[in-house]
């Protein structure tokens, strides 16, 4: 991964090269719609309250579980006791960008929601609210990090989400063929190049012209960028967004040519 030093080169060189949020320098129709009605929409939901008291009380819980060690590299797999409060400081997506993935599905509507890595269940919460009459599975390897999930739901109330526990290499290929199509998609759960590729080509054989794909931290690692290049150029990709943390790519049939976007956020 990066250094803290080059992460914000990096994001500076971003920021001052991005297409700024108004969207008035951006010439497709569909991203100023993107820009305007998703990344620019700034009303306040009930439900955000709710989803952030439970973020807080996970900042302050500094009880401590044990999670299994997925790392790269790692054979055994022994489990580390962690404090909730670190995990949830570290691994947590941001409100900025929680509440942009609401919007997201708030705005259009995905029947088939799919998040590799539900964490302590924040931004599945977002999507839940956001359209709960969508089917979401959410994948989570740790199985004391799932268990708060579930708790967290249930105090939400909500009934829509579905917790697959356990590796992603062991559960991933079962959870996908057991769906017909897929809507949306937000992949959290491996930052290497070579199982996001590998994610991605499963996902892409369930994709249709309105499925939208998320790759979090696209610029975590060179490894992680060269995993997005290769995505954005992916000939099914006909059109993909840079927001530095997160990429976005679309299937969308009716483009005639591919487009990339690099928009300030």
């Amino acid at each position: 991964m990066y250094s803290s030093f080059q992460l914000a080169l990096k994001y500076f060189k971003y920021w001052l090269t991005a297409s700024n949020g108004n969207g008035h320098a951006v010439h497709s129709p569909f991203v100023y719609e993107f820009i305007t009605q998703v990344i620019n929409d700034k009303r306040e939901f009930d439900c955000f309250q709710y989803i952030e008291s439970i973020r807080t009380e996970l900042k302050n819980n500094h009880a401590e579980i044990s999670v299994p060690d997925f790392g790269a590299g790692s054979r055994l797999e022994l489990d580390k006791k962690r404090k909730i409060s670190v995990i949830a400081k570290s691994s947590l997506k941001p409100k900025k960008f929680s509440r942009l993935l609401f919007c997201m599905v708030h705005f259009y509507k995905p029947e088939i929601v799919l998040e590799l890595g539900t964490s302590f269940g924040i931004t599945t919460s977002y999507f839940s609210f956001a359209n709960p009459s969508a089917k979401i599975t959410t994948m989570e390897g740790a199985p004391a990090i799932a268990y708060i999930a579930k708790q967290n739901f249930k105090q939400l109330q909500l009934t829509n989400i579905t917790v697959v526990e356990g590796k992603f290499d062991d559960t991933f290929s079962s959870v996908i063929n057991q769906l017909s199509t897929i809507s949306f998609v937000f992949i959290d759960g491996n930052h290497r190049k070579e199982p996001t590729l590998d994610y991605f080509n499963q996902l892409i054989k369930l994709s249709t012209q309105s499925t939208i794909l998320i790759f979090d931290d696209i610029h975590w690692s060179a490894d992680m960028e060269k995993a997005w290049n290769e995505i954005k150029q992916h000939p099914s990709v006909t059109l993909s967004i840079d927001l530095f943390f997160i990429g976005i790519v679309f299937f969308r049939t009716e483009q005639k040519s591919k487009e990339h976007f690099t928009i300030r956020f």
